[in-house]
């Protein structure tokens, strides 16, 4: 619960500290006396953005300081989680700098407004008038229908696999685009695959087959050139190899004369052997040489596919032709996977399909066990609150979707009179029948709720007299399981506040000032019966208002 709350520099505030105690705590001041500004503030502690306008002084910086007693309420994980420091009695601090930058502290560390906001949830609920006409949002409703049910953490898992649903059927719907657009090109691509794969291309096999084709196209010139080589080489009488073994003759008569002449020698013995090898290898290549027309015209034709080939897919090498090859037998193995993956993924959705089916049955099982319930608890609270025909009826309907919090959708109807047909309560209920049913709610959700504290910002909507007086007395009971702060204008419900504070309005010269103060038996006494009667108090006024506080 909050103990304390310090204020500086914000709005009409220059600086207040105020404590506060367990129990029920009344809250009530003049219009525009600044119950709205503490309700500002305190929305600062708890993670609400910050502007200048907050500032009363723009060259200070505003701090709002709460403190909160947490040792009941199990929050531990939450400090282990973020990596903060635990502490019983916990300080949240907010800052907001001249400069308009805002700081957020719990227990001195530093913190963002999302860590800020997730812990305000553990500790109050700030109910708005605004809240109550929320009372008619299906949401809203779910969500008290499912703290009766304790449905939240089965809607957690709900959610979670939900989310991992949507993006599997998100995923699947991208393969089934992709696998179409894929099929549309298959075809086409599959026909260029097999033209390359007929052609057995292999790296550096143009080069190959173009030597090849030369050789046979220019074999009758070939020949005739071999031949007359060798016929220069091996003449009897005046060939080159005869020649050149005269020589060498010559050469060996001489050579021991001199190592010049000795080198002359090694030199042209070594031309003999070459010229030699030479001779033999033409005599190879002369054999070798067989005019083919046939090997000539499948090496044109074999040729000629490659050169279609490279046109077609306008390249100039069979190492580009292969890797485009590669490439479609990559685009055909792909769409092989792509129907792998959406086998794989429609086999998970429709796993996930069953157990958020399960899910939804659980959570649709519990609501139709809850609805009663809550159904009998509105209607006694309300009894007591002067609507004794009140009546309910909560009809859930299954839809074919999965919705965020399972597949009902719900018909929350009300009757507040006998013989008046049901309708929507956003459409039949007055405002002061809305307040009394949002309390009513709200004390019965404070039965399955762990908050530590609960503040009313005029609930009391559209209702006075002995309705007040029940209201005032319900938020009393609610007070005994948590803290129950009541903002009100009500004397009937201030007067049933453990402690009754004043919101009001002080002038300092040019200077105004909002304040809030702890109200003395005394001073509580004249403020409800200036509440009752007005500015001038009457002697009766005050004798109600001892009644009512007695």
């Amino acid at each position: 619960m909050i103990t304390s709350l310090s204020i500086k520099n914000y709005a009409l505030i220059e600086k207040l500290t105020i404590d506060f105690s367990k129990g029920f705590s009344t809250i009530t001041g003049e219009t525009g006396a600044g119950k709205s500004i503490i309700l500002g503030a305190l929305g600062l502690v708890l993670g609400k953005r910050a502007d200048l306008t907050s500032l009363k002084n723009k060259e200070e910086k505003c701090i709002i300081e709460a403190h909160f007693e947490i040792s009941k309420y199990n929050l531990s994980p939450f400090f282990e989680a973020n990596d903060l420091d635990y502490e019983n009695d916990t300080i949240i601090r907010r800052e907001i700098l001249p400069s308009g930058k805002s700081r957020a502290f719990i227990n001195d560390s530093p913190v963002n407004l999302q860590e800020l906001q997730e812990l305000s949830l553990f500790l109050i609920d700030i109910h708005s008038q605004q809240q109550t006409q929320e009372l008619s949002d299906e949401n809203v409703q779910f969500e008290i229908i499912d703290a009766i049910a304790n449905n939240q953490l089965t809607i957690l898992d709900y959610q979670s696999l939900l989310k991992s649903y949507k993006s599997d059927k998100s995923k699947l719907n991208s393969l089934v685009k992709k696998q179409t657009e894929s099929l549309k090109e298959q075809e086409y691509n599959t026909f260029l695959l097999d033209e390359l794969v007929a052609a057995q291309l292999k790296s550096g096999q143009q080069e190959v087959l173009e030597a090849d084709f030369e050789k046979l196209n220019n074999v009758e010139i070939i020949k005739e050139s071999i031949d007359k080589s060798l016929a220069i080489a091996n003449e009897e009488q005046i060939g080159v190899l005869h020649n050149l073994n005269e020589i060498k003759v010559s050469l060996q008569k001489i050579a021991s004369f001199s190592s010049e002449y000795h080198s002359l020698l090694e030199r042209i013995t070594s031309i003999t052997i070459e010229f030699d090898d030479i001779s033999d290898e033409l005599n190879r290549c002369s054999e070798k040489l067989i005019n083919d027309p046939e090997q000539l015209d499948l090496i044109s034709q074999k040729l000629q596919v490659i050169f279609n080939l490279q046109k077609k897919h306008q390249v100039s090498t069979v190492d580009e032709l292969l890797e485009i090859q590669t490439k479609l037998e990559n685009s055909v193995l792909e769409l092989g996977n792509i129907e792998e993956e959406i086998a794989a993924l429609t086999n998970s959705i429709q796993k996930k399909t069953i157990a958020l089916d399960d899910f939804s049955d659980a959570i649709h099982n519990n609501r139709l066990e809850s609805i009663p319930v809550l159904s009998q608890k509105l209607i006694t609270i309300l009894e007591t609150l002067g609507m004794p025909n009140v009546r309910f009826k909560m009809e859930l309907n299954e839809s074919s979707s999965y919705l965020p919090n399972g597949k009902d959708e719900l018909q929350f109807l009300f009757s507040a009179n006998k013989g008046t047909d049901f309708g929507l309560l956003k459409k039949v209920a007055s405002g002061g029948e809305m307040s009394r049913i949002m309390l009513a709610v709200k004390a019965i959700l404070a039965q399955y709720s762990k908050l530590p504290t609960l503040i009313f910002d005029e609930i009391d909507t559209g209702v006075s007299g002995e309705i007040a007086i029940r209201m005032g007395e319900i938020m009393k009971e609610m007070s005994q399981e948590m803290q129950i702060f009541a903002i009100t204008h009500l004397p009937q419900i201030a007067a049933k506040g453990n402690a009754h504070f004043k919101v009001f309005k002080s002038t300092i010269g040019e200077d105004t000032q909002s304040e809030l103060k702890l109200l003395s038996n005394e001073e509580r006494i004249v403020e409800i019966a200036q509440m009752l009667s007005g500015t001038i108090v009457s002697e009766s006024a005050l004798n109600h208002a001892k009644a009512l506080l007695n």
